[in-house]
């Protein structure tokens, strides 16, 4: 055969009819399977017909048709990665920004957290304090702040303050401490909700502290707490050990004070009213 093969892949050059040959068809689809199992492209491997059959129709150039291809594969993984991100962030439901309720909260802004769904601010490891009464909308906050991060494909892990003490006192006691802090550490983003919600006794407290200083400047830090700085002290009861964690916490950070007004349970009130 002396036809140039790289006259196929010309621009102007159109994909041809289907093979008339079925069994010279069915070679071809075994060929792309086996091709695309080997090179794991899922997307590819499932769509090519589709899109074969969209080119053939719309008489497009092998060039398109194999852009076309390759942009399929590439949406897929970015979307499957996105996914992974997010489930391996464990967080306890789902909550997204788009969903928060930002009426029936005045004192939160779309504008201040709809910037803070851009990863610059993470990439910076710069903290960030979700400040105010229950019901206020901060773990819902917190949750879909790091969904947005995560989508950003950022690597973010979320916990409650008491779960991830009881985790590092335990990885203590197993001398695995050093392994945990690492494997916290090396996250993008962390979240830790109900924070200052419980005492911590001097150890535990401690633990914690650990946490913060391995991330210090280098890695983010979110967290949502029900109470001001000023009654961090009733949680850390080392003056000194919350004086530090407040100092790290709070510089160079974006501090949200959501308010004292629950909207939760200004939004049962409301329910209870209409049906009585």
């Amino acid at each position: 055969m002396t036809t140039d093969a790289t006259a196929l892949f010309d621009v102007g050059e159109r994909i041809p009819g289907p093979r008339k040959d079925p069994a010279a068809a069915g070679v071809v689809e075994t060929v792309i399977d086996e091709a695309c199992r080997t090179l794991h492209l899922p997307t590819i491997r499932s769509r090519f017909e589709e899109i074969a059959a969209t080119a053939l129709k719309e008489r497009a150039s092998y060039k398109d048709f194999l852009a076309d291809l390759l942009e399929a594969e590439c949406l897929q993984r970015e979307e499957r990665k996105k996914a992974r991100l997010v489930r391996e962030a464990n967080f306890p439901r789902p909550k997204r920004l788009e969903d928060f309720d930002f009426a029936a909260n005045p004192n939160v802004t779309p504008e201040q957290i709809n910037s803070l769904a851009d990863p610059a601010w993470v990439t910076a490891g710069q903290p960030l304090c979700l400040i105010g009464d229950s019901g206020t909308g901060k773990s819902h906050l917190l949750i879909g702040l790091g969904t947005a991060i995560a989508e950003a494909g950022l690597r973010v892990r979320y916990t409650t303050t008491a779960n991830l003490v009881n985790e590092l006192a335990e990885a203590a006691d197993e001398k695995k401490l050093g392994r945990t802090l690492a494997r916290y550490g090396r996250v993008d983003l962390l979240c830790l909700d109900e924070f200052g919600y419980l005492d911590l006794d001097k150890a535990g407290a401690k633990l914690l502290f650990q946490v913060f200083t391995e991330r210090e400047e280098r890695r983010a830090i979110a967290v949502a707490s029900n109470a001001p700085f000023s009654e961090w002290k009733q949680t850390f009861t080392d003056p000194r050990l919350c004086a530090a964690i407040v100092d790290r916490v709070t510089f160079n950070a974006h501090i949200i004070e959501t308010g004292t007004d629950s909207f939760r349970l200004a939004q049962t009130t409301r329910n209870r009213r209409r049906r009585s």
